[in-house]
């Protein structure tokens, strides 16, 4: 049904339905979604929560993922995907745009639009992949203070803490940032740019019973597991950040590329979402009916 009618939207925060999505048994699964279609085409195919990355996000405007896009610009896809599919949501909160005034402005921003969830990481500004080289952490001190500002400022909003520190600080380092972390006040962890099955296994051993957030990425330092494999790990969330972003853009490339080439997109027409499949996606009818039944005409009663 269109997200208009009042009796469909869902009654639980978005706080509170990440945290019942993730107190579920199994592991969290959550594909990116860079847009409210991407949004209702991962809920049509059965997932309960969401992913927004900052990488996608940046790059669907044409930009790099260096932290230069504002806490606004970021609530409007919170907004739009939130909307669109009624899903639990976490949110990439990069380095929470600022000091830790900043980060509560950004919790508060951010749960307002519909987020669910939120995670800050420990790098520096212009902040990277997480999954590139030369990346600068902040100190480990400075991070805690942005994650207790988060946590003060949140209503339910879940708020995780990601770290890079495995790349130059090693497994040591990573832990030890976690646990202060969580300290500050972090629901989970997300160790960031993991290399091996034996270092997700050894971060789980050296952080019992904190939640674990894993990053299946494409074309990164991250070995290709499922998630089923990352739960036998024993991890609680796993993310597909930028997945549907990459297939989107792969399509379009060839999209343009025969539209150039041909003159006429006849040769990508299998490839489309007909108008049908895209009128189903996003519910025109249903909203049609919604209009016809409650805002019909009524023509006057005129006597002259």
């Amino acid at each position: 049904m269109p997200y208009l009618i009042a009796d469909d939207l869902p009654r639980a925060t978005a706080g509170a339905r990440f945290r019942a999505a993730l107190d579920r048994p199994g592991i969290l699964r959550m594909p990116g979604a860079h847009n409210g279609q991407a949004a209702l085409q991962a809920k049509a195919a059965g997932f309960d929560a969401l992913y927004l990355s900052g990488a996608a996000m940046t790059a669907s405007m044409g930009l790099p993922d260096l932290g230069i896009i504002t806490v606004d610009e970021v609530a409007f896809f919170i907004r739009q995907i939130a909307r669109a599919s009624g899903l639990p949501l976490l949110v990439d909160g990069d380095t929470g745009y600022g000091e830790a005034l900043n980060v509560m402005h950004m919790v508060r921003v951010f749960e307002e639009a519909g987020a669910g969830a939120v995670h800050l990481e420990d790098q520096l500004l212009p902040k990277k992949c997480g999954h590139l080289n030369d990346k600068k952490l902040a100190s480990a001190q400075d991070m805690a203070a942005k994650v207790a500002a988060a946590a003060r400022a949140r209503r339910d909003l879940v708020v995780m803490a990601r770290t890079d520190a495995a790349a130059s600080e090693g497994i040591e380092g990573a832990v030890e940032r976690a646990k202060m972390y969580v300290e500050a006040g972090a629901d989970a962890i997300f160790p960031e740019a993991l290399t091996s099955v034996e270092m997700f296994r050894e971060v789980r051993a050296r952080l019992p019973g904190v939640k674990l957030l894993a990053n299946m990425t494409e074309f990164g330092r991250t070995p290709v597991l499922t998630a089923q494999e990352f739960e036998d790990l024993g991890y609680d969330m796993v993310i597909w950040p930028v997945s549907s972003l990459r297939v989107a853009n792969k399509a379009q490339e060839r999209l343009y590329t025969a539209l150039a080439r041909d003159g006429a997109t006849t040769a990508m027409i299998q490839e489309m979402q007909t108008r049908a499949e895209l009128y189903d996606v996003i519910g025109l009818n249903a909203f049609e009916v919604l209009d016809r039944s409650i805002a019909q005409s009524v023509v006057p009663e005129w006597k002259s």
